[in-house]
């Protein structure tokens, strides 16, 4: 009885030719692992490990309170009295409303508004507003031609003030004796700023622009607008000038003129 040895599946591999078995076979398909060649002298930095960024801090929105929040004025101190400039463009701001029990107006009396000048009070009335009563001084303004209704609760923040006083004035004349002080800024800023003097009402900032511009004033060099702006703040000084001396302007516009002459 023959034996014959049988190789049995999965017990003894299978032989090949030249004696080699299958697991001797090397696998073509195998996956190489081949090392990053090291560079001598090159030094190895360790992969950077970054911080996490600082926290986000999204801009107000424009509705939001912090957007609207108003920056502080800024005060310098020049020729001796102390002014509140705008810290957006520095310009020159109107001074503070005095604190107090609103001043009481009659009809007839004159009164001034910041950016209308001399007016006078015809009367006190009340008018329906929304479904409301509300009571208002009525202004006119003769050389406009226009009629102001001011409320009266709003008479003070609004500006509407009675004439200066006699010694406010005469502080106003003073002015215009004094030395022009004339910046080294460009015309568009100064003019900005003659303005801003112009429409605070105030009667010392009004002869700082009068005294200012009265040193060119018709000369061949002086511009339009500033032959304007000067013009303006001259008709309005005399114009409270003439209420409270009660003449005409022309000749509290010579008053002036003689008070600038003498500087």
């Amino acid at each position: 009885m023959k034996q014959t040895a049988q190789a049995k599946t999965g017990d003894i591999p299978a032989k090949t030719e030249a004696g080699k078995t299958e697991a001797d076979r090397p696998v073509k398909d195998a996956v190489k692992t081949e090392k990053a060649p090291v560079k001598f002298g090159t030094p190895q930095t360790p992969p950077r490990q970054d911080s996490p960024p600082p926290p986000h801090r999204p801009p107000p929105r424009p509705g939001s309170m912090a957007a609207n929040a108003p920056r502080p004025p800024m005060f310098s101190q020049r020729g001796g009295a102390a002014r509140v400039e705008d810290p957006e463009d520095g310009t020159p701001l109107p001074p503070p409303r005095p604190k107090g029990p609103p001043p009481e107006f009659k009809p007839g009396d004159h009164v001034v508004y910041p950016t209308h000048g001399v007016g006078q009070v015809q009367g006190i009335e009340e008018m329906p507003v929304a479904g409301m009563s509300l009571k208002v001084i009525i202004v006119t303004f003769e050389e406009n031609r226009m009629t102001l209704r001011v409320p009266v609760n709003k008479a003070a923040s609004s500006g509407l003030r009675k004439l200066a006083t006699d010694d406010h004035m005469a502080e106003a004349l003073e002015v215009l004796r004094g030395r022009a002080r004339i910046k080294r800024t460009m015309w568009s800023r100064r003019a900005q700023e003659y303005e801003a003097k112009i429409n605070s009402g105030d009667p010392l900032a009004i002869a700082e622009v009068v005294r200012d511009l009265h040193r060119n004033a018709g000369q061949p060099d002086q511009s339009f607008s500033e032959r304007q702006i000067y013009e303006q703040a001259l008709d309005r000084l005399a114009a409270e000038l003439a209420a409270i001396d009660r003449t005409d302007k022309a000749a509290a516009s010579e008053k002036l003129l003689t008070f600038l002459k003498a500087a």
